[in-house]
C-alpha cells in the first residue's frame, strides 16, 4: 500500500504581524506549489524478531536533498531515535512523525484496532519527501548563467530539481559539488507544508483520518473532523519542531486552502510546549480534546484576478527578528502602536470586503463583471471609470476602485510601522517596484506579502495582464515566479508526482 498526500504553500496577502494576536485576521492565499509525503510500508511482512515488536524501522528520504535517515520507533512511546543520516536531522519531519503516530494510537480505542495498527507499524514506514521548485530560489543559478530572468527559463528546470547546490554556484555553472547544503528559499511557508503533507499522509496510511472524501470541510461532517484533527497534529508538530507558538496560518492554509485566519490561542499547545515533543501518548491525548479557538472563513481572489509573485534578489530578511523588532517598537510605543494597529486592522477589512463583494457581483452579475474586469486589465487605474456603462458595472468598478485605495493604506501604515520599528518591512527599493506596478495596466494590488523584507513582492491582477507585469519585473532585475494561486488545501494524491511530471514532460517534448 502506497499513500501520497500533498500540502500547498501560502502567501500572506494582509495581516501580516497583526495576525500574530488575537483577534486580528489576515487573508492568506494557497498555492500551486505543494509538498508531497509519499508513505509505503518498508517491508513486506512482519519482522520475528523480538526487538521489532518494541521498535519498528523508519526511513526518510529527501531525493532533492539527496538526504536519507534512518531511525527506530518505540511502539511504546511513539518517539524516534535516529540511527544514521548523512545529513542533520529534520525536526520538522520527525516532530510530524511522532505525532501522528500517537495520534493513531491514541484515537484507536478497541484492541483489534489496535493490534493492526502495531502489525501496520511493525512493517515499518517508508516516507519519501518531496517539494515543488517553486519553494526553492533558482536566482544565483539562472544569473550565473547568464540566463534572463524569466519564467521561461524557471519552466526550463527538470520538476523536482535537485537543491543541493542551491547556495553556491561552482565555477558558473549548476553543478552540486562542494556546496554547502542550505538552500534560498523564495517565502511560501516550505516548512509548515511539509509538515503537513507528512502528517496528512501518515494520518490517512495508519487509518486515522480518510483523506479520499475532502469534498466538504465543514466541521460538522467526518471530512471536516478529520481536517481538524489533521491540524490539530499538524500544528503542534510544526510548532514543537520550530521551537515556538508562532500564529499558524501557514499550516492552517495547508490544510484547508485559502481561507480568512484568526490564530489559535497560544495556551492550547502548552503541554506540548513543556515536554518537548515527550511523552507523547500524553500530549496528543490532550491536544486533540482542547476546543481550537482559531477561526477559518473560505476566502479566495475573485474570478478573472491572478496572483503573481517574484523574487527581487535585493538581500534577505530575517521574519523573526523583524518580528521581534515589532514587539519591541509595541512596548516601547503602546500609544501609538496601538492606533497604526487599529488603522491596519479597519484597511484589512476593508479590503477583505471588497475583494467579497466582488465576488458576490461576479456571481450576481457576471456579464458586467467579465466585460468590466477585461476592459480593466488593459488600461491604468485612472481611466477605470470610464468603462462603466450602467449601473452594475459602475458598483464593479467602485468596489475595484475601493480594494486598491485600502491596500494603499495598509501599505502606508506597513511602512510607518517599520520606521519606528527600524525595521524594512517595505524597503525604498521595494516601494518604488510597488508604486510602478501599481500604476501598470491592469493591476489591482502590489505588496510585500507576510513580515514583508527584501524577499518577495506580490501583484494581483486582473485579465490577461499578468505577462505584461511579468515582463516588466525581468526587465527590472526581479524574477517573476510560476506559481500562482490554487485555493484547494491538503489533498490525497493518485499516486507518486514524479510519475506524473515525467509524463507531462515526455508529452511536451513530443508537442515541441
Amino acid at each position: 500500500m502506497e499513500v501520497v498526500a500533498s500540502a500547498p504553500g501560502k502567501v500572506l496577502v494582509a495581516g501580516g504581524y497583526l495576525v500574530l494576536e488575537r483577534p486580528n485576521a489576515g487573508l492568506v492565499l494557497s498555492t500551486s506549489a505543494r509538498f508531497y509525503a509519499i508513505v509505503r510500508p518498508l517491508r513486506d511482512e512482519l519482522s520475528h524478531d523480538s526487538w521489532a515488536w518494541a521498535w519498528t524501522d523508519v526511513k526518510v528520504t529527501s531525493p532533492q536533498l539527496s538526504r536519507e535517515a534512518t531511525y527506530k520507533l518505540s511502539l511504546k512511546k511513539s518517539t524516534l531515535q535516529l540511527t544514521s543520516s548523512r545529513e542533520s536531522a529534520n525536526p520538522f519531519v520527525e516532530q510530524a512523525v511522532q505525532f501522528s503516530v500517537a495520534a493513531a494510537k491514541v484515537t484507536v480505542t478497541d484492541k483489534e484496532g489496535k493490534e493492526a495498527l502495531d502489525k501496520l507499524l511493525l512493517q515499518g514506514l517508508h516516507i519519501t519527501i518531496l517539494g515543488c521548485n517553486d519553494f526553492y530560489s533558482y536566482r544565483k543559478q539562472i544569473e550565473a548563467r547568464g540566463l534572463p530572468l524569466t519564467p521561461e527559463v524557471l519552466l526550463s528546470l527538470p520538476p523536482f530539481c535537485s537543491i543541493t547546490f542551491n547556495s553556491e554556484v561552482a565555477n558558473g555553472t549548476m553543478t552540486g559539488e562542494n556546496c554547502k547544503p542550505e538552500v534560498a528559499k523564495t517565502g511560501l511557508g516550505s516548512s509548515a507544508a511539509m509538515t503537513t503533507s507528512v502528517v496528512a499522509a501518515l494520518l490517512h496510511y495508519l487509518g486515522t483520518v480518510n483523506l479520499s472524501c475532502l469534498g466538504q470541510s465543514s466541521s460538522g461532517n467526518a471530512a471536516g473532523r478529520d481536517l481538524d484533527l489533521l491540524h490539530a497534529i499538524a500544528q503542534s508538530a510544526h510548532c514543537i519542531a520550530q521551537g515556538k507558538i508562532g500564529s499558524g496560518f501557514d499550516v492552517s492554509a495547508a490544510v484547508y486552502g485559502s481561507q480568512r485566519y484568526t490564530r489559535f490561542s497560544p495556551e492550547i499547545l502548552s503541554s506540548a510546549q513543556v515536554t518537548g515533543g515527550h511523552c507523547m501518548a500524553d500530549v496528543v491525548a490532550d491536544i486533540v480534546t482542547q476546543s481550537w479557538d482559531h477561526e477559518k472563513a473560505k476566502f479566495s481572489l475573485p474570478p478573472l484576478m491572478s496572483l503573481l509573485l517574484g523574487e527581487p534578489g535585493t538581500g534577505g530578511s530575517s521574519t523573526p527578528s523583524m518580528v521581534g523588532s515589532v514587539k519591541q517598537w509595541q512596548k516601547s510605543d503602546p500609544q501609538k502602536s496601538k492606533e497604526t494597529w487599529s488603522k491596519l486592522g479597519i484597511a484589512n477589512s476593508v479590503l477583505e470586503n471588497q475583494l467579497r463583494n466582488l465576488n458576490k457581483l461576479a456571481e450576481d452579475h457576471w456579464e458586467a463583471y467579465e466585460s468590466v474586469l477585461r476592459s480593466c486589465s488593459r488600461l491604468t487605474c485612472s481611466k477605470w471609470t470610464e468603462v462603466a456603462t450602467n449601473q452594475h458595472q459602475e458598483l464593479i468598478v467602485r468596489s475595484l476602485l475601493a480594494a486598491r485605495d485600502a491596500f494603499l493604506e495598509i501599505r502606508l501604515h506597513m511602512r510607518e510601522m517599520g520606521i519606528a520599528a527600524g525595521v524594512p518591512i517595505e524597503p525604498e527599493s521595494q516601494t518604488q517596484l510597488l508604486d510602478a506596478t501599481m500604476n501598470m495596466e491592469g493591476v489591482l494590488l502590489a505588496g510585500v506579502p507576510g513580515a514583508g523584507g527584501f524577499d518577495a513582492v506580490f501583484s494581483v491582477i486582473l485579465g490577461e495582464a499578468s505577462d505584461a507585469v511579468a515582463k516588466a519585473w525581468s526587465s527590472a532585475g526581479v524574477l517573476p515566479l510560476l506559481v500562482r494561486e490554487d485555493p484547494r488545501g491538503v489533498s490525497l494524491e493518485a499516486g507518486d508526482p514524479r510519475t506524473r511530471e515525467v509524463s507531462t514532460a515526455v508529452s511536451s517534448i513530443q508537442i515541441n
